[in-house]
């Protein structure tokens, strides 16, 4: 009898440090692109969040828009280890934002156009999709900004240039919910990426896109459509946008392209509250410009270094 259970004692064990070994290491992997963004897809990757390196090539030449771009590409990944992609197609005149999606980063679906905008013919963008797995509703929350002249009080802007965030839902990237407002703070608004910190507990990082700001501040919800409330005072300097966030360790890192100085800058908090700048030990090459930070196997990564081999 004691030898039966310390053999099955011993093969739970073993079963045990099996599935630990089998647990493949993961990596961060930054999406990103080049300026005048008609190129397409490139990535970043890091061991810590901080050091990055570039990943050589072209991975989605964008075929989609009046102007063809590829701006902001923003990542997710779904529960069936399929990754799915966004991205801005134009500056100006597209009703709708660019999608693909990809097992392993290297093959791409067609590529589509999600008609975000179509209800408001008068829309002068659509801009910086940002998208985010919601995995209490099972869906996909898309999230990204536009302006329509005269919608809204123009403020410090212009009516050409007063931005409000707008969101749609989807399961499966064949239908959508309709669009909606996803955050009006009462002053134009560009940027909005969520992060969900624990349970009804998340936050949106976001650009207040009003002169002379231009700067990053957060706002807080119980779930991740809002309502968000508790506006922050801006976090950054003058001229910060397109903000992503990593958790590393205990620390949110949150990047952001300093466009006028043609840099990124970082501050690292753990409470969204106190922010300390951590711009001068991040390591990433010139040239890129904001997309999203994910983790993925490390074998994604090296699949896609040994393409260019």
């Amino acid at each position: 009898m004691k030898h039966n259970f310390w053999l099955l004692f011993s093969l739970w064990i073993f079963l045990i440090f099996v599935s630990a070994c089998a647990q493949e290491k993961e990596v961060y992997l930054f999406t990103s692109f080049h300026e005048p963004a008609n190129e397409g897809l490139r990535f970043l990757y890091s061991e810590d969040g901080v050091h990055w390196k570039s990943i050589p090539g072209i991975w989605l030449k964008p075929t989609l828009g009046k102007e063809k771009l590829m701006r902001d590409p923003s990542i997710a990944k779904g529960p069936d280890g399929t990754y799915h992609l966004v991205w801005t197609t134009s500056w100006k005149g597209d009703l709708g934002f660019g999608y693909a999606s990809s097992k392993d980063l290297i093959h791409w679906s067609e590529q589509r156009t999600i008609p975000a905008m179509v209800h408001e013919p008068t829309t002068v963008n659509v801009w910086a999709p940002e998208i985010f797995y919601d995995d209490t509703e099972k869906e996909f929350i898309i999230v990204w900004a536009s302006c329509i002249p005269g919608k809204f009080p123009s403020g410090e802007e212009e009516n050409s240039n007063n931005h409000r965030l707008y969101y749609l839902t989807t399961k499966d990237f064949q239908s959508f919910s309709k669009t909606k407002l996803f955050f009006d703070p009462g002053f134009s608004v560009i940027d909005g990426v969520i992060v969900k910190r624990g349970i009804n507990d998340y936050v949106l990082v976001f650009k207040d896109n009003t002169r002379p700001n231009r700067n990053l501040r957060v706002a807080f919800a119980k779930t991740p459509i809002g309502p968000f409330f508790n506006i922050s005072e801006p976090f950054t300097g003058e001229f910060s946008e397109g903000p992503t966030v990593a958790k590393v360790k205990n620390d949110y890192l949150i990047y952001f392209d300093l466009y006028r100085k043609k840099i990124y800058g970082a501050m690292k908090t753990q409470d969204f509250a106190h922010f300390e700048d951590i711009t001068k030990e991040i390591k990433i090459p010139n040239g890129h410009k904001h997309g999203t930070i994910i983790k993925v196997p490390v074998s994604i990564v090296e699949n896609l270094k040994r393409q260019k081999e």
